[in-house]
């Protein structure tokens, strides 16, 4: 027989709430991000980053030992993601249950808080880390997969938009994918790709990185 598929969780069937032992950054936390070359105190302060502690919880899912990171929308807090920093999970990044997000996070973009009806060039990355790394111009669509409505939320806020992923394969065929996608909705779009994960670059990289990308931009 024909196995049923599980069922759809709506989102926001419960309240919005981020797990339980939710506290600032401790120093195990900002140890992490600073050996990952970032000043978390900077990153505490625009991006509200918290953490939890040895008993975190929500919704029957751990969440011990990560960095919670805020999602914005419409200048309001809908979702969020949190980062193990122990090395130990399989999972790096955990989201927030889908049932208690606000607005569900994939459709929507990190680092752009709604459509800025504006224009201009924007870098489009996989995961909040690389947002921090190369500043206001970048968003996240979290992770390589996207969705209709996040392609839609670009259009908005950028008309041109230069696609940085990581260098493994299948990043590079969504980073394609995803070109192909904008430029059909009329936004000039093209892949840039860099080894490794656009978190890891310098600030002397990043800082290289965004002039090439504002040169073509323009050209």
């Amino acid at each position: 027989p024909r196995q049923k598929a599980a069922p759809k969780i709506p989102v926001g069937r419960k309240p919005f709430k981020f797990p339980t032992d939710t506290r600032p950054l401790s120093e195990r936390h900002k140890q992490y991000l600073r050996k990952r070359n970032f000043d978390p105190d900077k990153l505490e302060a625009e991006w509200g980053l918290m953490s939890t502690g040895p008993a975190s919880q929500l919704s029957k899912a751990d969440y011990r030992h990560r960095i919670v990171i805020p999602i914005y929308w419409n200048g309001k807090i809908v979702s969020f993601q949190a980062r193990d920093v122990t090395g130990k999970s399989d999972v790096k990044y955990k989201a927030c249950p889908k049932e208690r997000e606000r607005l569900h996070h994939q459709e929507i973009l990190y680092g752009q808080e709604l459509p800025r009806n504006s224009k201009g060039t924007g870098l489009c990355v996989e995961g909040v880390t690389d947002v921090w790394r190369l500043g206001p111009s970048a968003f996240a669509v979290f992770g390589i997969e996207f969705t209709v409505k996040q392609a839609r939320n670009i259009k908005k806020s950028f008309d041109r938009v230069a696609v940085v992923f990581d260098d493994d394969p299948q990043a590079i065929k969504q980073a394609d994918k995803l070109v192909s996608e904008l430029r059909f909705r009329g936004v000039r779009a093209w892949r840039i790709t860099i080894k490794g994960d656009p978190a890891d670059l310098s600030d002397d990289e990043a800082n290289q990185l965004i002039k090439e990308v504002r040169r073509h931009g323009n050209v």
